[in-house]
């Protein structure tokens, strides 16, 4: 008798409820919790204001609409204003709710992607249109595994991998030549690249923050206090840690600003500099 398939997941959880998205998905170890997408139409009025409790959490989406996560449960339920696909539900609604069950198991959780280069992961930070997106589509099809585009979920100092997509906006899906078009998810077009599945979870190696600016790309390490600062912003759940010593213990990893000019024909340049340099153990 043939053993069942794996369980399939991400964001370091065993998803229930979506199966028609497997190939999104990276195979589960059995140690990752479960959590159970639902999902239905519902153009109503929105909750009066989001909450976030150690049992409950309801939160307005981006995209529109809202979803309810139960801790007890394992259980997310989105409620949203036109219904979607599995591999739209899994990539990008899932990020909030992961973020939320990760901060319930202690978890910290970054607005970012990571990337694979040397001996572990790099998250990759930014602001909106930072590029991040586009330069870890650039790294992945340069040979480089990407763990996630849109979270960045720690657990014990390791990245765990998100879903196998990176969805880009129509100018650089043009610009690099990829990506499958999506119409409308959210408030956006969609050109998804799909992604090998890598290890399911990588020791975090450090940080890069990307930046625009002036001039030929640029690299610079960030010291001190100016580690903390730079990763701050972009944590995904704007709480006060569970664990403050934590934090403390990432920002004491590398940390690069990688700058460039919002230029296309910068890109590469500033891609090969950033693989370059953290192959070399800068």
């Amino acid at each position: 008798m043939s053993s069942p398939p794996p369980e399939r997941g991400a964001y370091g959880f065993r998803l229930r409820g979506v199966d028609e998205a497997r190939e999104l998905l990276v195979d589960a170890p059995a140690h990752w919790p479960a959590l159970e997408l639902r999902w239905r139409v519902d153009a109503g009025p929105l909750p009066a204001r989001e909450l976030v409790s150690e049992q409950r959490a309801e939160l307005l989406l981006n995209a529109g609409g809202w979803v309810a996560i139960e801790r007890a449960s394992g259980r997310a339920d989105y409620a949203l204003p036109q219904d979607v696909s599995p591999g739209a539900l899994v990539h990008p609604h899932l990020a909030p709710a992961a973020a939320i069950m990760s901060r319930w198991l202690g978890r910290e959780s970054f607005h970012g992607g990571a990337v694979a280069i040397g001996d572990g992961a790099w998250a990759v930070l930014g602001d909106k249109e930072a590029g991040k997106s586009s330069t870890l589509a650039w790294l992945a099809l340069a040979g480089h595994p990407v763990l996630a585009d849109d979270l960045v979920v720690l657990a014990d100092g390791r990245a765990l991998a998100g879903p196998r997509s990176i969805d880009l906006r129509e100018a650089s899906a043009a610009q690099l030549r990829v990506g499958e078009p999506l119409g409308r998810i959210g408030l956006r077009d969609r050109w998804r690249l799909r992604l090998p599945a890598p290890p399911p979870a990588l020791p975090l190696s450090g940080w890069i923050v990307l930046a625009w600016g002036d001039g030929a790309p640029s690299l610079r390490a960030l010291r001190g206090a100016a580690r903390l600062e730079a990763i701050l912003p972009h944590r995904a759940v704007r709480l006060i840690p569970a664990d403050p010593a934590t934090l403390v213990r990432l920002s004491a990893l590398p940390c690069y600003e990688l700058r460039r000019r919002r230029a296309w024909s910068s890109l590469p340049d500033a891609a090969e500099l950033l693989v370059e340099s953290l192959s070399g153990g800068v």
